[in-house]
């Protein structure tokens, strides 16, 4: 993290934590010890961009998830998810994966099986909103909404495809559960994004290209936490992509361990017990693999 003073418009600037899996970086956005939420987004991964040679790709087993809703979405490649309520759905670039497991759902994740057949890519974000106390224990849900159901809009050299909440306008279909927004932005060379103070917390996740905001430049690979109550004017000298999210604070402190999410420490312990002891209730159909519980606090 940066020394940033208090009139900076930048409030923090988180740097991920890089992880190679195999031939695959995924890096760790959030939850970091510089901020642990942004809104009701409680936890940020981008996977990729990597190339897989032919015959891999992503194989993530049948894991459970209590307490939040993930949020799939590509740039390139294609994802196969399967859960606990019956979903089978491929998820293709543009398109939203909107999963709320509430009181418990189990999916996997997994790179379509044509494209194994030769190299293919990888590239997008998971994100986790943690839900509402009123709704951490509702019937766990899935939703896909496909690229031509997100509303977009184009101002000069911005564009942008709003994911879910409300941004520049727009308001995306998906049923959020909370006040908060997500957008893809892409700024043409030149361009300027202006993003208004609606929300209390706000933030910018740089993907490609560089930013500047009042003289400062950004490079990728930064998640700008942005300070409340103003309007941030970003510009794009030579062009940029980047993801811009936030929301209002949650309804009081969120506690996180391996997938499970809850405003109750007692919650969490049940749910690592269940997951343990095979009590979790929920399968995913045509899945025989899991990934048990991890070992240690």
């Amino acid at each position: 993290m940066s020394d940033l003073s208090s009139n900076d418009p930048v409030e923090t600037i988180v740097v991920p934590r890089a992880r190679d899996l195999g031939g695959f970086e995924v890096r760790r956005v959030l939850p970091s010890i510089e901020r642990r939420m942004v809104g009701p987004f409680i936890f940020l991964d981008q996977m990729g961009p990597a190339t897989f040679a032919a015959g891999k790709g992503i194989d993530v087993r049948a894991h459970p998830h209590i307490g939040l809703a993930t949020v799939t979405y590509l740039f390139r490649g294609t994802i196969i998810h399967r859960d606990s309520v019956g979903s089978i759905q491929p998820i293709v670039p543009g398109d939203l994966n909107w999963m709320a497991a509430g009181s418990g759902i189990v999916h996997s994740e997994r790179s379509d099986p044509e494209l194994r057949r030769a190299a293919h890519d990888a590239y997008g974000l998971q994100l986790w909103v943690a839900l509402p106390k009123k709704h951490e224990e509702t019937a766990p849900r899935f939703a896909h909404h496909d690229v031509a159901s997100l509303p977009t809009v184009e101002d000069g050299g911005l564009r942008a495809r709003i994911i879910a909440g409300s941004a520049f306008g727009q308001t995306s279909p998906v049923e959020a559960l909370s006040d908060l927004f997500y957008a893809d932005v892409t700024l043409a060379p030149g361009a300027r994004m202006a993003l208004d103070a609606a929300h209390e917390e706000r933030a910018a996740y740089l993907l490609e290209g560089s930013v500047e905001i009042d003289g400062t430049a950004f490079e990728p690979g930064r998640l700008l936490v942005f300070a409340p109550k103003r309007e941030i004017v970003m510009t794009a000298p030579q062009g940029a992509k980047l993801v811009i999210l936030g929301g209002e604070p949650m309804d009081g402190p969120r506690h996180i361990w391996w997938n499970f999410v809850s405003s109750s420490k007692e919650r969490i312990e049940q749910a690592k017990a269940d997951w343990k002891r095979d009590r979790f209730g929920v399968s995913v159909p045509g899945e025989h693999e899991f990934i048990p519980l991890p070992e240690g606090p």
